[in-house]
Parts: C-alpha cells; structure tokens; sequence
C-alpha cells in the first residue's frame, strides 16, 4: 500500500470498528502538559514493529495517525519486508507495505510502537531481529508505546523486570512471571514505557505516547535495563 493510501486508511477509521466489539476509534485528546499535537514530534523518527500478519489494524493505524500529526516521520516494520496483513480482530483487514526490521537500525528512531493482536506478537517474539530491535529501544533509553497483547514481545525481550505495565487480561501472568508488576488501568507510564490494556484505551494510549515521545532519552530506562 503506498504511503498516500496508508495516510487515508488510517484516517479513515474514526468509527466503531464492527470486527472488534471494543475498538472505538475516538480521537486523542491534546496531552495534559500543553504540548501542542501539531509540533510535538517534529524532528523525530517513530518505528512501529509488528508481525507480517496478525496485528490489530486499529491499535497501530490510531497511534500512527496521532505521531504523524504531532509531526514525527513513521516507518512500518515487519520480520519480513513487502507487505504485512492486518486484521479487525478475527477478520481480516488491509495490508500494508513494511520494510524489514533486520535491515533497519534503532539508533535512526527516536521511539517505538508494538501493537497488539493475538497472532502478532506471539509470531514476532520468535523473531531475533525484532525482539533484539525491540530490546535496544530500552538499552538507549527510548521511551516504547505498546498496546494489548503487544507486551509478549517485551516479556522475550526480557525488558520488564522491575517494571509496572498493563495489557490485555490474559497477558497478565506471563508479566508477573517475567518480573514485573500488572495492573488494570486505561493507561500506565513507566519510565518511558506506555502501556494500554484494549482498542477501548487507544484516546489515551494516543495522548500518552505523544507526550513521552516529545521528551526523548529516559536516562532512568537506560539504567533499569542495564541493571536488569
């Protein structure tokens, strides 16, 4: 899919998404701290990893359509470069061109975004390259967006220990096992780390990214992961 028509895909879902019973698809908000949306990322670079198939279309077009309008250039990864198809929970949705993570370099991006979807992160956690690719974002202290069962990539990552996040209900063992604490809110920031539970989350997942994004390096991520 060329960019135009990415463009337009992703503002194009404003609405009740019917193949997922939760997907709201409601604007972001401006952040609390004032920062306005139009200029906020300017300058910076946002990469959005997720599987060549499986990811949830809402929870990455909403957080891409919202870094694109705070200003940041995106770019869309997969483990494997050409095309990534997306779906509205069970059904599927577009597809998208991707470029290859094993190909890209973390020091070029400013932050990144994991979506969820049930296939999505089970496939891309048996990917080296894009759970390495995932794990040095914490390593440099860039602050990470993830959503739904998104956190599955981190837990393999093993980038949680020490951290609180949420996430979809069912992941919720496999953080505590991996060391971290979950909780069951809208919205949680850790240090750089944003987290959201479901498409229902998106608003503020959006609003929060948006403002963790525009402050850059979290000296204390980089220092939690090398401690870890």
């Amino acid at each position: 899919m060329a960019d135009a028509e990415l463009s337009a895909a992703a503002a194009g879902l404003s609405g009740s998404d019917p193949g997922h019973p939760e997907a709201t698809g409601r604007r972001a908000e401006p952040n609390p701290k004032g920062v306005s949306m139009s200029d906020a990322l300017n300058g910076k670079r946002v990469a959005f990893l997720f599987a060549n198939e499986g990811v949830e279309q809402v929870e990455f077009t909403e957080p891409l359509q919202a870094v694109r309008e705070a200003g940041a250039e995106a770019e869309l990864l997969a483990p494997e470069a050409g095309e990534a198809q997306a779906f509205n929970h069970l059904d599927k949705g577009d597809v998208f061109d991707v470029g290859g993570v094993g190909e890209a370099e973390a020091e070029e991006f400013d932050a990144l975004v994991l979506p969820g979807g049930v296939a999505n992160p089970d496939q891309l956690r048996t990917s080296e390259d894009a759970v390495a690719f995932a794990r040095s974002f914490f390593e440099a202290g860039k602050p990470v967006g993830v959503i739904c069962h998104g956190p599955w990539t981190l837990v393999e990552a093993d980038v949680v220990r020490g951290r609180t996040l949420t996430s979809w209900p069912s992941l919720q063992t496999d953080i505590r096992n991996a060391g971290a604490e979950w909780v069951d809110e809208e919205v949680h920031v850790d240090d750089g780390l944003v987290s959201s539970r479901k498409p229902d989350d998106l608003e503020a997942f959006c609003s929060k990214i948006v403002e963790e994004f525009a402050e850059g390096v979290h000296e204390r991520q980089r220092e939690r992961t090398a401690a870890a």
